[in-house]
C-alpha cells in the first residue's frame, strides 16, 4: 500500500434477535495523514464479549479501546512487539477486573485486529471472531478459530465443517479468563487494489456462509453491505450478537505504470552514495576543518592570500554546524517496519471459499425475497411496497436481460435489503422472539 493510500470502511454491531444485550464491540482508527499511516497504519478491531450481560460488554469494550491505544504507544518498538504487548496488556487488564470483583469472574472476550500498514496487512487474533480477505471471487479466512471443534479438526487433519456442531461454541482461548494469553500474529499479508477485508463476530458466520458474505461485499458499498449482512443474519434467526466491519482498498491504482527514470549525472550518484554513509553536515565540517588547518600551515610559511582561505574555511564550518543542528532537530523516528527475528515467516490462509456469483446463488436470494415479502404482507408489516416493487422489477429485468450476474445480483441485494430494513424496523426484539419467516437452507460452506 502507498503511504497516502486511503481506505473505505464501515462497521455495524447489532444485538440480534434472541439476545437482550449486545456484548459485541468494534473500533476503527484510520490514520489521519500519510505520516500517521507510515508509523501506525489503519487499525480496526472487533471483539465478542462473554460471561454474562454486563460482564461481556465490559470486556469487549475494554478490548476495542485498549488494543489500539497500547499498540500505538509501543509501535516504535516494532510492529510485532507492539501488537503482542497490546493484546497481552489488555488481557491482563481484563483479568484484573475479574479478580477484583466476584460479579465479574469469568469475563472474557474474543478479539480480532486488522492493521493496514505500508508493508501490508497484519492480523492479530484471539478467539473465534474472524478476519477474511475477499479477492478475485475468493473469500480467504486469515484467522484460525480458537474453538474446540477447530482444534480437534487440526489434530485429526480434517476440515472443521466435517465435525458438524460438535462443541462448536466452546472457545479455548480468549482475553480475560487467564493471566496470560497467546495471541496469533500473522503478516504482512500482501494488499492489492480491490481487496476487501472483513472482520466479524460469530453472530454473522454462524448463519451466513462465507460464500454469501464474499458475494455481497463484492457488489455493495461498504456502508450498505454491513447493514445488509446484519439484516440477513437477523432474518435467519439472529441467535447471537452480530458485528460486521468492512475495509475496502481502492480499486483503481493512481499510477499508469513505472515512471521513466530521469538521467542522473555521475557526480550526483557519487554524492548520494557518500551522503548515505556520511551526512552532509559532517562532510561540511570536515572540509572546513581541513581548510582551516591548511590556512594555518600557509600562514606559517607566510604564503599570501591566507586570509581568504581562512574565511572560506570558517564559512564551511558554519554551514556544517547549522546543518548539524537542523539534522538533529528533524531526525526521523525509528521505523517499525524492519524485519525482526520473531517476524512470521509463513502466511496462513486457513480456508478458501469460492464466492463467485452463480445463477444458483442469485436464484436463492430471489426466493428469499419472495418468501420475506409474502410473510410481511401476511403479518401486515408496514413498508413502502411501491418503492420495493420498482427495485424488485429492476432486479428481475437485470436477471432476464443481462448476462452480467454481478449486476443482477447487486440489484437483487438492493431490493432484498430495502425489504429487510422495513421488516426489522417493525419487529420488536426480545429474548424469546422467533422470526416468523424462515429462509431456505443456505448452501454448505
Amino acid at each position: 500500500m502507498s503511504a497516502s493510500e486511503q481506505v473505505h470502511y464501515a462497521a455495524l454491531t447489532d444485538v440480534g434477535v434472541k439476545r437482550s444485550h449486545n456484548q459485541d464491540a468494534c473500533a476503527s482508527h484510520p490514520a489521519v495523514d500519510a505520516f500517521g499511516f507510515q508509523i501506525y497504519g489503519h487499525v480496526f478491531v472487533v471483539a465478542d464479549g462473554m460471561g454474562g450481560h454486563a460482564v461481556g460488554e465490559k470486556a469487549s469494550a475494554k478490548a476495542v479501546r485498549d488494543i489500539p491505544f497500547i499498540y500505538a504507544k509501543h509501535v516504535k518498538e516494532g510492529v510485532i512487539p507492539a501488537i503482542r504487548r497490546a493484546f497481552q496488556e489488555t488481557n491482563a487488564g481484563i483479568y484484573a477486573i475479574g479478580q477484583q470483583n466476584p460479579e465479574f469472574r469469568g469475563l472474557g472476550t474474543t478479539s480480532t485486529a486488522l492493521i493496514l500498514r505500508p508493508e501490508g496487512a497484519w492480523i492479530a487474533h484471539v478467539g473465534d471472531s474472524r478476519a477474511y480477505r475477499i479477492r478475485h471471487g475468493v473469500a480467504e479466512q486469515l484467522t484460525f478459530d480458537h474453538s474446540w471443534v477447530w482444534e480437534i479438526a487440526r489434530r485429526q487433519g480434517v476440515d472443521p465443517d466435517e465435525l458438524g456442531d460438535f462443541k462448536k461454541n466452546v472457545i479455548i482461548r480468549s482475553l480475560g479468563p487467564d493471566p496470560d494469553v497467546e495471541v496469533d500474529i500473522e503478516g504482512p499479508h500482501p494488499v492489492a487494489p480491490g481487496d476487501i477485508f472483513l472482520l466479524c463476530s460469530d453472530g454473522l458466520t454462524g448463519v451466513v456462509t462465507p460464500q454469501e458474505v464474499g458475494a455481497i461485499v463484492s457488489v455493495m458499498p461498504a456502508e450498505e453491505a454491513v447493514r445488509f449482512l446484519v439484516h440477513l443474519a437477523n432474518l435467519r434467526g439472529g441467535p447471537d450478537n452480530i458485528t460486521v466491519m468492512i475495509v475496502q482498498i481502492p480499486n483503481s491504482p493512481t499510477d499508469n505504470g513505472p515512471t521513466p527514470r530521469a538521467k542522473i549525472h555521475p557526480l550526483a550518484v557519487v554524492w548520494r552514495a557518500w551522503n548515505r554513509r556520511i551526512p552532509w553536515p559532517f562532510t561540511a565540517l570536515g572540509v572546513g576543518c581541513t581548510l582551516a588547518v591548511l590556512s594555518l600551515l600557509l600562514q606559517w610559511n607566510e604564503v599570501p592570500g591566507v586570509t581568504v582561505l581562512f574565511v572560506i574555511a570558517a564559512l564551511w564550518i558554519l554551514v556544517g554546524l547549522i546543518g548539524l543542528l537542523i539534522h538533529l532537530q528533524h531526525e526521523e523516528p525509528v521505523e517499525a517496519v524492519e524485519v525482526t527475528p520473531d517476524m512470521p515467516r509463513e502466511l496462513h490462509i486457513y480456508k478458501k471459499h469460492d464466492c463467485s456469483i452463480t445463477p444458483e446463488l442469485l436464484e436463492r436470494f430471489t426466493q428469499m425475497e419472495a418468501s420475506l415479502l409474502e410473510s410481511m404482507r401476511q403479518q401486515g408489516i408496514p413498508a413502502d411496497y411501491d418503492t420495493h416493487a420498482l427495485l424488485a422489477d429492476a432486479a428481475d429485468t437485470a436477471k432476464t436481460k443481462t448476462t452480467d450476474l454481478m449486476t443482477a445480483f447487486g440489484k437483487r441485494c438492493d431490493s432484498l435489503a430495502f425489504l429487510a430494513e422495513a421488516f426489522h424496523k417493525a419487529r420488536h426484539k426480545q429474548e424469546a422472539f422467533r422470526p416468523s419467516w424462515t429462509p431456505s437452507p443456505s448452501s454448505p460452506s
